[in-house]
């Protein structure tokens, strides 16, 4: 299992932007148990699939303000219907994860501590370099991006062209300018390493 435990940084302040991130972490499939607020500034999440994971850590650290700690391994059956009150070797790694994730010392702020400790180090090297590439994206990057998501994966250059009123050239060097087909190419690898961090081949 992956347990993530996710905190806003700086934290003490208005409760509404966890509201705002748990509605955006429930639009993500794979959930083996809901998102749930654990304190005013503190989510937790626990999840099978780690290509999920994958997907919420770069979109939590891609929108910034949070602090997010994964952790992989063994928890304690069954599990509850809130992730909350869960318990085990995963819940305690994300934990501590979280709490190295908040050092100063990290221009990423994310952190990955697992049951095979060679591979989650080796995801948690690769999700910072991801994220560090996603976080020197231009605007316009991103909304060639999400133009292409929101128009299904079926979607071609010139259907987000078409969205975004330019040419297909332009979205071509958009996303080529914002390194988006490596990425993809990425997001699978860090997804077997986190599979690996937990036992899993």
């Amino acid at each position: 299992m992956l347990v993530m435990a996710i905190q806003r940084r700086g934290s003490r302040r208005s409760g509404n932007g966890t509201a705002d991130l748990l509605s955006m972490l429930r639009g993500h499939d794979g959930a083996t148990t809901h998102f749930d607020r654990v304190t005013t500034d503190l989510v937790r999440g626990v999840l099978e699939d780690p290509a999920v994971a994958v997907d919420v850590a770069l979109d939590v650290l891609r929108h910034g303000g949070w602090t997010v700690g994964i952790g992989t391994g063994a928890v304690d059956e069954p599990l509850p219907r809130r992730a909350v009150g869960g318990s085990g070797q995963a819940f305690d790694l994300a934990n501590r994860a979280l709490e190295r994730a908040g050092s100063r010392q990290r221009p990423v702020p994310l952190v990955v501590l697992g049951a095979d400790r060679e591979h989650a180090a080796d995801a948690e090297a690769v999700l910072t370099l991801m994220a560090a590439v996603l976080a020197k994206r231009t605007e316009g990057g991103w909304a060639a991006i999400d133009a292409g998501r929101a128009a299904g994966r079926a979607a071609t250059q010139e259907d987000v062209a078409a969205r975004l009123g330019v040419s297909q050239q332009a979205v071509s060097q958009r996303l080529a300018a914002a390194l988006w087909h490596e990425e993809q190419a990425v997001r699978p690898v860090a997804a077997r390493l986190l599979a690996q961090a937990q036992g899993r081949s």
